[in-house]
């Protein structure tokens, strides 16, 4: 087999450590530490930026600050992080905290001032230095399961608070807090065929068997290819304690004992997070929900982690040389999992043709490319792609077809579509929508303009249908004076809820909304209400700007 020089040298492969405080930061509950989801875990759309923490699945846990500090920002959201409290250390680092029920005392005096300042429960505070000091185990909040958790946990990182890289929080001694000596999984290894190439007969991706050997590592079945190929693997890592699949730490490939390809995760930016698709096997992912890894660069992509070769981690297979190929794959503990693949030249017959092509376009991945047919258009500009490949443009039944989610998409590209059929008081209740979701959408005249990051079937979609509000138990006319909660149900079928108000006796009042149940809740607060009759309002207005109203009056006596 036939190897160009490394562009880089090898020293590049080895990740440079920084000397990471090890004992300045104490662990954020006060049960044994237990991960649900890892750092660098590979998650739609996104690498996972911190630990996710396990609170016995139940909410309501004390969280501590990690060290001394002051918090420097609280965002509320209704999704992402939910309620996160993010606290900025001497030391150069910032922990953050998500998915939190409520914070304590003067900071959730500080909140709540806030909400009602802004009239709004979705909010981003950034304190001064002076307003909210910490200390180092002081209780700033209970654990919950608020904004896009799918279970009560503690989200937990480590940012460098100058560049706002997120770091692996393992480098700073959480490592002693979970035992682990268990091996990476590895469940699954795939071989990629590029341009002419046929490898084990097939012009398609292929799985290679292994089997496991007597000294724990695996053997895969013989590669024969004649050309460029590139590997791939699906891999998930365990420890002792936690009973959850996590992702690896570390992956290195070998061709004859020289490293052509490495990724570590250990710290990146958030601008890097998107290119979790560059690294998958998108198309199989969004098929099959299999994330394999690939561990080849067909076109560079700019995500830091990785280190390759000159030929970006492809496999170039000579006629008359055989070669080995070895796959490392290791968590932070050095708990090593090993994959020896052997590799000969051969020129079979494909028996798996390629898949047929059947788009009249090409995209090319570094190069600005419009489409345009009937009233309807889409501009891609240069960058929102990662890979040329051919695809499939249409505009039929008032739908522009754009080709289908199985291409990942790095940034927004733009749909327009003009449509002059509509009376000019519906125009404004009309979205471009996919597959029946809605796009942020503006319009100039009979111009409809949409930007999105999922390819797919779009169209011009209107909706003159207001939210629904429901009570989920009537206070009409009654006397609640025991009653410390109010809860609603607010949902709409169409564009989609864009903002919801409450008010009391003509005052707002605060609803904390859960995106998860669709339910809003006001905690009474005798300071608002008035002695005898009260009357509540709801208002909620979607995308569009339909808008529904809900009005109760009930009775209160603040006499125990």
């Amino acid at each position: 087999m036939r190897f160009s020089l490394y562009t880089l040298l090898f020293c590049h492969f080895i990740f440079a450590q920084t000397q990471y405080p090890k004992d300045y930061f104490r662990a954020p509950l006060d049960i044994p530490m237990q991960l649900s989801g890892n750092f660098g875990e590979l998650r739609p759309n996104h690498f996972h930026a911190g630990f996710d923490l396990k609170t016995n699945q139940r909410e309501g846990l004390n969280v501590y600050a990690v060290a001394d500090g002051y918090i420097s920002r609280i965002k509320i959201s209704t999704f992402g992080n939910g309620k996160c409290i993010y606290i900025t250390h001497p030391n150069g680092y910032t922990s953050v905290y998500g998915h939190l029920q409520t914070a304590i005392g003067p900071i959730q005096d500080y909140i709540q001032k806030t909400h009602y300042k802004e009239k709004a429960f979705e909010i981003e505070m950034f304190p001064k230095p002076n307003e909210l000091p910490v200390t180092k185990g002081q209780l700033i909040a209970l654990s919950g399961n608020t904004g896009s958790s799918e279970g009560p946990h503690l989200h937990f990182e480590i940012r460098d608070t100058k560049s706002e890289f997120v770091i692996n929080p393992m480098f700073f001694g959480f490592d002693k807090n979970i035992k682990d000596t268990k091996k990476p999984s590895v469940s699954s290894l795939l071989v990629y065929p590029m341009e002419n190439t046929v490898v084990n007969q097939s012009k398609q991706p292929i799985m290679v068997n292994m089997s496991l050997q007597k000294d724990g590592t695996y053997l895969a079945g013989k590669v024969k290819a004649n050309g460029k190929i590139g590997f791939g693997i699906s891999a998930v890592d365990f420890d002792d304690v936690s009973g959850n699949k996590n992702g690896v730490f570390n992956v290195s490939t070998f061709v004859n004992g020289n490293q052509n390809y490495n990724y570590q995760f250990n710290t990146y930016s958030f601008d890097e997070m998107r290119y979790v698709n560059a690294l998958i096997d998108y198309p199989r992912y969004k098929k099959s929900g299999q994330r394999v890894q690939k561990l080849f660069m067909k076109t560079p992509y700019a995500l830091s982690i990785i280190k390759t070769d000159s030929l970006r981690g492809i496999v170039v297979v000579d006629p008359n040389l055989a070669s080995t190929y070895r796959i490392e794959v290791s968590d932070y503990y050095g708990n090593l999992s090993s994959i020896t693949v052997p590799i000969e030249y051969d020129t079979a017959t494909p028996v798996v043709k390629e898949e047929p092509i059947v788009s009249k376009y090409f995209i090319r991945a570094n190069r600005d490319a419009n489409f345009e047919k009937d009233n309807m258009s889409v501009f891609f500009p240069a960058g929102t792609f990662y890979d040329d490949f051919n695809m499939n443009f249409d505009v039929k039944n008032n739908k522009v077809y754009v080709h289908e989610d199985v291409i990942p998409v790095h940034s927004n590209f733009t749909i327009t579509i003009k449509d002059d059929s509509y009376e000019e008081a519906l125009r404004d209740k009309l979205f471009i929508g996919r597959v029946g979701s809605y796009n942020g959408t503006t319009r100039k005249g009979d111009v409809f303009t949409a930007k999105s990051k999922t390819l797919g079937q779009f169209g011009l979609v209107l909706d003159t249908i207001a939210p629904k509000i429901s009570i989920t138990k009537s206070i009409q006319d009654k006397w609640i004076s025991d009653v410390k909660k109010i809860q609603f149900t607010i949902s709409d079928s169409i564009s989609g809820i864009k903002s919801y108000n409450g008010y009391l006796n003509g005052d707002w009042v605060l609803f904390e909304y859960d995106n998860k149940t669709r339910k809003i809740t006001h905690t009474f607060d005798d300071a608002l209400l008035a002695e005898g009759a009260n009357d509540l309002k709801i208002e909620v207005t979607d995308n569009v700007g339909n808008t529904a109203v809900f009005e109760t009056h009930f009775f209160r006596s603040q006499q125990k």
